[in-house]
């Protein structure tokens, strides 16, 4: 390596968006290699954030070690008809040199109507003085729309405000999201296999019961009794179990063929991404992390879902969105837990506290199940600006 020569800089904004936070870009600032998807584009994120460390704590960049703080997002105008911006979601590892592209990430998505606003990347006679600016996200990830209502006042986003967020220490302004028809539309298809719920072979594990669902982000549901948990455990409880963590990666990859997602087992180390693996139970009590009280008469069931991994510390907003549209459809794992029946709106419990979301379904002619949106709340604002130094990529 050339000692020499000095570092590059890249424009960029950090931002929380939801219960996680990421380093954002405009498209146009990338340098040229970068502005297209491949080897130079993943070398540039992951030297961005720090990774690979083999250390696991991403000193050297930006990534903050965890799954919820090792992200990245790219917006630029879009190029389809009737929306503003295409968003672009890399998921970077974080002690391996590799960019997960597979799917959205819900919490951050969040973040990129107010970025696209800050940054110009909006027609301005869209954006209303007061009031509420709708910005039409096209997600290029997954292929879907998703509409995001930006607060203004007097002609600025509203960052700041008094909408709680469990998850999130501080209060901020009440961001609504709507992600319109989330279900896979394609060869998969809502269900992939075709069934609300059945049982997953897993060689050497045994038998599970599973609810497999292409909504938001590729999830697969588990009842957590089945695993040998009641559904109310924090991150130290699973995160700290070698076993456990072995155990669940070893089922989503099995999940993840059944799914059609992948052709080999092998496949899922390169997909960690997608799907996500959750297991719920039954509303009852317990102890957030936060030492904050959750009550079972408070919510309607309990869900815990790890991420790239490991349990996640609040819920992926993906994820949310998978829990919603599992629970609107009669007989699934999620559905029947929450007390079954028809389901629109659900609170659930998780490790940082309790989330509501709601979806609006309907059944097609051939009986088949339909999720129209999914709708939730979350919050976001920048926490810098500037630029990012990085040393030159070869």
């Amino acid at each position: 390596m050339n000692h020499d020569l000095a570092q590059i800089k890249v424009a960029a904004t950090y931002m929380r968006g939801g219960t996680s936070k990421g380093i954002f870009f405009k498209l146009e600032d990338l340098p040229a290699a970068a502005q297209v998807a491949g080897a130079a584009r993943d070398q540039l994120l992951l030297r961005v954030m720090g990774s690979p460390d083999p250390y696991a704590k991403q000193i050297d960049g930006m990534g903050g070690a965890s799954s919820s703080t090792s992200k990245t997002v790219i917006l630029s105008p879009s190029q389809r008809p009737d929306h503003d911006v295409d968003y672009l979601f890399g998921q970077v590892a974080i002690d391996r040199a590799f960019v997960d592209w597979s799917g959205n990430c819900g919490n951050l998505t969040a973040a990129v109507g107010a970025f696209a606003i800050q940054q110009g990347l909006l027609a301005a006679e869209k954006i209303p003085s007061n009031g509420r600016c709708e910005v039409r996200i096209w997600q290029q990830n997954i292929q879907k729309t998703i509409i995001a209502h930006i607060p203004m006042r007097d002609g600025r986003v509203q960052e700041l405000g008094d909408f709680e967020l469990d998850g999130v220490t501080f209060p901020a302004a009440e961001v609504e999201i709507e992600f319109i028809d989330p279900a896979d539309t394609g060869a998969l298809g809502l269900f992939p296999t075709g069934q609300v719920s059945e049982i997953l072979d897993v060689p050497d594990l045994g038998q599970f019961q599973v609810s497999m669902i292409n909504a938001g982000i590729a999830t697969v549901f588990l009842n957590a009794e089945d695993l040998g948990y009641n559904g109310t455990e924090l991150q130290d409880e699973i995160n700290n179990d070698a076993a456990a963590l072995a155990r669940f990666e070893k089922i989503r990859a099995y999940a993840a063929l059944k799914m059609g997602l992948i052709q080999d087992v092998a496949e899922a180390e390169q997909r960690q991404h997608t799907p996500k693996i959750a297991f719920v139970a039954p509303a009852k009590s317990y102890q957030a992390s936060s030492a904050k009280q959750i009550a079972a008469e408070q919510i309607d069931i309990v869900v815990r879902a790890l991420s790239m991994g490991k349990l996640h510390h609040a819920m992926m907003g993906t994820a949310a969105v998978a829990i919603a549209a599992a629970a609107a459809v009669p007989n699934t794992l999620v559905n029947l837990a929450a007390g079954g029946g028809a389901i629109t709106t659900l609170r659930f419990g998780h490790p940082s506290g309790i989330l509501q979301v709601g979806a609006e379904t309907s059944q097609q002619a051939d009986g088949q199940w339909k999720i129209d949106k999914v709708v939730m709340s979350r919050s976001a604002r920048i926490l810098m600006e500037g630029w990012v130094h990085i040393p030159p990529i070869a």
